[in-house]
């Protein structure tokens, strides 16, 4: 393994040929995202399909991410597609408008907003871009005076500085589109705009429903982009599999300035609760459209790193930009490099802490006998995944090989920091899922003899949970 940190990238007309987006995960794509904020149903269920024929030719675990659009919050349509609003002029946001709207108004596709705001509040357009201070409601209409002006066109996004628009997480097109999802069992499912728990564990009630058929359980991503979830963030933690870092929509609504320590909090919270996190937004924004990253994108990529996420996170880069293969690739070096300049402070991580489970405790032991008998990797063989989960929480520079007889299990560790899955037959004699365990890892190169390696599992095997054993063995 020369990479810790996965690489997430999203599928657009730039990646959507079967030739490019094996070239995309080739070069290092460890999760596809699926936006279903554009496309339709077919689309999505297409390109699923396309996903795993492109990963079964590279003969590569990966993972697929629904990403739920969430609640419309913009504005609509224009005569012309789109206006320049200057500073100091008078602009009504009207949830009443049915026509397209002109220099003076616009409508609304979020028709609360009337209801959402009162006079002094900052409303900010375009990712806050376009900035409008709120003079008075009256009716259905929002009249604003323009404090920051710019072109503004259609279906821009609208948020409120602070917080405090009531769209609800979950929209009908999002409970249809769970179901879409479920239809070919993507491995995560990333809701938007969660402000609670609550939004999270409806998310997942929809999702583990509209999944019976097939006995699928989607692990859920909270995408943290509204300043109400950050005084939740422990509970929507614990209510989620994993967190999204959305910086778009949340610098938005924080302020730019704020964003930069969130996002160490939320990662670092994170893994202390065993869950995953994805950092996202503008990773690599000037590789749409040019060869090669700017300094500041490199650093920003590398310090999320240094944060410990799971993943990095490329969206309109590969979705639609010139170079979607090259920028992976940059990405993919970056990340090594980061990598090389970590420090590793596995005693201090594992100090004062209590397991009270037997396979997390044989999990975390794992962990401190290779680290200091220098083993060349750690085996776990899991059924749930949930060893090399807790494995993949704390930094150690050996790589984790977590082999598993579930093709789901599998995809889903391909988001696990540290951890290469991989696939091998169940087996019910342990002494001989160990002998083939360690025959995988020397015919695909990772072990020679003279070698020392960590190995668990459970006995009796094949039960998730179970894992109550480690052996450390030096290959002959």
């Amino acid at each position: 393994m020369s990479r810790q940190t996965k690489i997430v990238a999203t599928l657009g007309p730039a990646s959507s040929s079967p030739e490019t987006l094996e070239n995309l995960i080739r070069a290092g794509v460890d999760v596809v995202r699926l936006n279903f904020s554009h496309g339709k149903a077919q689309d999505h269920i297409d390109r699923a399909a396309m996903v795993r024929a492109a990963a079964e030719r590279a003969g590569k675990s990966v993972a697929i991410m629904a990403d739920l659009q969430g609640p419309k919050i913009r504005v609509g349509k224009f005569e012309n597609g789109r206006v320049m609003l200057e500073a100091g002029q008078p602009f009504v946001l009207d949830a009443a408008l049915t026509e397209p709207g002109n220099v003076e108004r616009v409508g609304l596709d979020y028709k609360e907003l009337p209801r959402d705001v009162k006079p002094g509040d900052t409303l900010l357009l375009n990712d806050g871009l376009i900035v409008l201070t709120v003079d008075r409601v009256q009716g259905e209409a929002v009249h604003t005076l323009v404090k920051i002006g710019g072109e503004l066109s259609n279906n821009k996004g609208i948020n409120k500085q602070g917080g405090g628009l009531t769209a609800p997480a979950l929209t009908a097109k999002d409970m249809e589109d769970i179901r879409t999802a479920m239809s070919f069992q993507c491995e995560y499912l990333a809701v938007s705009f969660p402000k609670n728990a609550t939004d999270m564990e409806m998310a997942r009630q929809l999702a583990n429903v509209a999944g019976e058929p097939w006995r699928h359980k989607p692990g859920m991503i909270a995408k943290i982009e509204r300043s109400e979830a950050i005084p939740q963030l422990e509970a929507i933690l614990k209510a989620s599999d994993g967190i999204m870092v959305a910086r778009g929509d949340l610098a938005v609504e924080v302020g730019n300035a704020a964003v930069p320590a969130l996002q160490k909090k939320m990662i670092k919270m994170a893994r202390s609760m065993d869950r995953l996190a994805i950092t996202a937004t503008q990773m690599m924004e000037s590789m749409i459209v040019n060869p090669v990253p700017t300094r500041a994108e490199v650093s920003d990529v590398a310090n999320a790193v240094l944060d410990g996420t799971d993943a990095v996170m490329l969206s309109a880069e590969t979705a639609a930009g010139r170079y979607p293969v090259e920028t992976v690739a940059y990405m993919d070096a970056i990340c090594v490099e980061a990598e090389r300049a970590e420090e590793t402070r596995l005693d201090g991580s594992l100090t004062g802490r209590n397991f009270g489970r037997i396979d997390q405790s044989i999990a975390m032991g794992a962990l401190f006998t290779a680290h200091h008998l220098g083993c060349k990797a750690i085996v776990a063989l899991t059924e749930s995944g949930s060893t090399a989960l807790w494995m993949s929480r704390h930094r150690i520079r050996t790589p984790i090989y977590a082999l598993t007889s579930q093709p789901l299990t599998q995809r889903r560790m391909a988001l696990y920091r540290n951890v290469q899955p991989l696939l091998m037959p169940k087996l019910n004699d342990r002494d001989e899922a160990l002998r083939q365990a360690e025959a995988l890892l020397v015919a695909r190169g990772v072990l020679m003899p003279g070698d020392t390696y960590a190995i668990t599992c459970g006995e009796p095997m094949g039960h998730p949970g179970g894992t109550n054993m480690l052996k450390v063995v030096e290959v002959r």
